[in-house]
């Protein structure tokens, strides 16, 4: 019979630390049922037999975030045999407030007090017999991080959980509310589990909006609720907090002794430092500036390409089209193979040594503690903006790669705020943009144009401010963001094998999603690229006869009015759909120069066909930069997103928004310096830039009237 332990606490305890070192290798990850949060199990390290379910860190078991949801539904639902309580020994008072919940649920618990090496560390005591003697359940000392007390721990919740024994209650409220909570107890009858009667009571108490979906037939307790409202000039839900609190206040004295109450600590000097209002901003650009530094043009840069060069381009590809070749098989199946799928693949699997190199710096910025303080940090200037602080983390991760840029966006609570965020992710320029602008670049300014690339990323990341001013004055996204809780946690030395573990999964998640489709995508490229008809017959066909030049003539009218009009750019565009990397690869192949990794000023003459003026040039690239993602992000929008209205939506946004900037750039800034006449597009564009300006200024018709704050919750 398989054992079921899932593992629960506050965000920044130390739970999914704990949990890889129980699980080593030995774990799977995926999606909650129906939902986008993150699912995470497990085996048992020496115990095949023993499941172990990481669940999503969260604050309390109140239905306030999709996280919260999730956890309760699992913990409730599924009912495991035993739960692991994981608490910051370092801030254990505002961790307790989750434990006093999970106790409620009748479930076998067993606490484990973290970072019990800190504590120690800092002079402080927390009698553990004590406080297991207060909350009626045993609690055990570990330090995931340096893994000690683990092994115990496991054990003794496999004990636990196959002694089928809950938590013997021995917390009490005030003698008025636990009358209450008796009284609703008895109307819930034989709905409930008896040991689980006090938490549906509890959650009815607090008028708790979710919980009669769980329960078949929830009882009427609006008179206990006027009742107690009544007695103590309180809403009920405050009530029940004021009184977890004082219980945890009277535990806290008994059972904690601070050896520095009130004195900084070493993590306090230095966020004075870090989130300073000034210094802060200008620390983490140059933190980030490194960190891209290395991971783009120093290491990452020479692995990338040695991967692209010579993996590829000189030992992979070359020896399978050898192969091939003596093997006997047709032109056209080489060509697909060689040119097609691996050349193709070859791109994403090229970049995967810099996406290894950026997560590995992001996972230990985030698991010493760094990066929940930039989240904090950039929630000053993303709240003006319609959105919070966590929506940073999806920007700057998308950067690398659009792909876990959206899959990033699981942080974020707000359902709103999280499909804003997903929807203008993209803007800022991936790393497989960054070709495509070097070439531009070089066809407009030849090799001085090193500034190229940081305009356009400042021209995103104005885009996307433009366009989420504008979309938080509208019904679907209206609203102020969510109040931002970030509980900061002390900062400490990362766990090598949890950075490790966490750059495995981000990077072969990239892999697979990238891969296994460009792997249709390039060969469906490739086939329109290469077949047509010419002379009355199917098959292999010059370039300009190919079915991918009669699409790309066919719609190229439609991009006229943004000054590229030729099949070839239309044709380079469409590819981009793909994957953008795709762009450059396809123009080198139209302009008749194969392969094109950098610009030559020899390639002028053959590119001056596609973009016959300079405008035409910088028109292409904004449209390209701005437009949907490649098939991998778009792929894994649809799957974030799991909604198809707001799925087409997004989709929809991301082209037209795209295609009207670059046709109010074309034709407004070409009219301006005497490149485009004037033309009813032009008026078009004049309308458009009307319309924007309004949007953008005008009063907010959903402005709500009251406020939200950001704050961080220090710890205690």
């Amino acid at each position: 019979m398989t054992v079921k332990i899932a593992l629960a606490g506050n965000p920044n305890c130390g739970k999914t630390t704990l949990f890889n070192a129980l699980t080593g290798a030995n774990q799977y990850v995926g999606n909650w049922p129906g939902v986008t949060v993150e699912k995470k199990e497990g085996k048992l390290i020496g115990h095949k037999d023993v499941d172990l379910v990481d669940l999503p860190g969260i604050y309390s078991l109140s239905p306030y975030t999709l996280e919260e949801v999730v956890a309760r539904n699992y913990l409730i639902g599924e009912q495991p045999d035993a739960i692991i309580n994981i608490v910051d020994g370092t801030n254990i008072e505002r961790n307790l407030y989750l434990t006093t919940q999970i106790i409620e649920l009748g479930i076998p618990v067993l606490m484990a007090v973290n970072m019990m090496d800190i504590v120690r560390k800092n002079g402080d005591k927390i009698n553990i017999k004590a406080l297991g003697e207060k909350l009626g359940c045993e609690v055990v000392e570990i330090s995931a991080l340096k893994k000690t007390g683990i092994k115990e721990t496991a054990e003794k919740a496999i004990q636990i959980a196959k002694s089928g024994k809950s938590v013997q209650r021995v917390h009490h409220f005030a003698d008025d509310v636990e009358s209450t909570i008796a009284g609703i107890e008895d109307k819930l009858g034989l709905a409930v589990a008896e040991n689980q009667k006090r938490f549906f009571a509890i959650k009815l108490l607090e008028r708790d909006s979710k919980i009669s979906e769980v329960l078949k037939s929830a009882p009427n307790v609006d008179a206990e609720i006027k009742a107690l409202e009544d007695k103590y000039d309180d809403d009920t839900e405050s009530i029940i907090t004021n009184e977890r609190y004082q219980y945890i206040s009277s535990i806290i004295g008994s059972c904690v002794k601070k050896a520095r109450a009130g004195k900084e600590t070493v993590s306090d000097k230095i966020d004075k430092i870090v989130t300073n209002r000034f210094l802060a901003l200008p620390i983490f650009a140059l933190i980030m500036w490194a960190v891209y530094y290395v991971a783009v043009s120093s290491l990452g840069g020479i692995v990338t390409d040695w991967t692209n060069d010579t993996l590829f381009g000189e030992w992979i590809q070359p020896a399978v089209q050898t192969f091939m070749e003596n093997a006997g098989c047709s032109e056209w199946l080489v060509s697909l193979v060689v040119d097609g799928i691996i050349g193709g693949l070859g791109a994403p699997i090229g970049f995967a040594p810099q996406m290894a190199i950026v997560f590995l710096f992001l996972s230990i910025l985030e698991d010493c503690g760094y990066m929940a303080r930039v989240a904090f940090i950039m929630d000053r200037i993303f709240r003006r903006f319609g959105l919070s602080g966590k929506s940073f983390i999806p920007f700057l991760i998308g950067s690398g790669c659009g792909v876990p840029g959206i899959m990033a966006t699981r942080t974020i609570e707000n359902e709103k705020d999280r499909r804003m965020t997903m929807m203008t992710v993209t803007n800022i320029p991936c790393g497989a943009k960054l070709p495509v602008i070097a070439l531009i670049a070089g066809f407009i300014m030849g090799d001085g144009c090193w500034w190229m690339a940081p305009l356009m990323y400042f021209t995103g990341i104005g885009l996307t401010i433009i366009y989420c001013i504008i979309l938080k004055k509208t019904r679907a996204f209206a609203g102020e963001p969510a109040p931002f809780v970030m509980e900061l946690p002390q900062y400490h030395i990362p766990s090598v094998k949890g950075v490790l573990l966490h750059v495995w999964e981000r990077v072969w998640a990239f892999i697979k999603k990238a891969g296994t489709i460009l792997f249709l995508c390039c060969a469906v490229m490739w086939f329109l690229s290469s077949f047509g008809i010419q002379d009355g017959a199917f098959g292999l066909v010059d370039t300009e006869n190919s079915l991918l030049a009669v699409i790309g003539s066919a719609i190229a009218v439609i991009f006229a009015p943004l000054g590229f009009n030729t099949w070839q750019a239309v044709a380079s565009s469409l590819s981009g759909f793909v994957a953008k990397e795709g762009i450059v690869s396809t123009m080198g192949v139209l302009a008749g120069l194969g392969e094109v990794e950098e610009y030559a000023v020899s390639m002028h003459d053959q590119f001056a066909a596609f973009f016959p003026t300079t405008m035409v040039a910088v028109s292409f690239l904004l449209f390209n930069l701005f437009d949907s993602p490649c098939l991998a992000a778009i792929s894994t929008t649809a799957k974030e997103l799991n909604n198809r209205k707001f799925f087409w939506f997004t989709i929809i946004f991301q082209n037209v928004s795209a295609y009207c900037v670059t046709l109010m750039f074309y034709q407004i800034v070409g009219l301006c310096i005497g490149e485009v006449a004037f033309n009813f597009w032009t008026v078009v564009a004049f309308v458009l830039l009307a319309g924007v300006l309004y949007l953008l200024f005008r009063k907010d018709p959903n402005k709500a009237t009251a406020k939200s704050t950001s704050f961080a919750a220090s710890n205690v």
